[in-house]
């Protein structure tokens, strides 16, 4: 369950431009189960889908949205290297 989350000032923050749909799809998953409100624009599908997808979140979430999104960037490049593998 997510703490109480003050009332918004109206204004936006854009936290995240995603290249690919699936990339916009997963990070907006993410903010959205820790209870952060997310506004999408430019996501759109079909076969002909051009640009990026924007996530946008109010500003008083800001902070917290891009320090989740930092954090899950940091364990996916983390993940991809083997535990203790010998370059050489």
């Amino acid at each position: 369950m997510a703490p109480d989350r003050p009332d918004t000032s109206g204004r936006l923050s854009l936290v995240l431009t995603a290249t690919s749909l699936p990339a916009g799809r997963v990070a907006k998953g993410l903010l959205e189960s820790q209870g952060i409100p997310v506004f999408v624009k430019g996501e759109s599908e079909g076969p002909y889908r051009v640009g990026p997808m924007y996530l946008l979140v109010p500003e008083e979430y800001e902070a917290e949205a891009r320090a989740l999104l930092l954090e899950a960037e940091s364990g996916l490049t983390q993940d991809t290297e083997p535990d203790g593998a010998d370059p050489n």
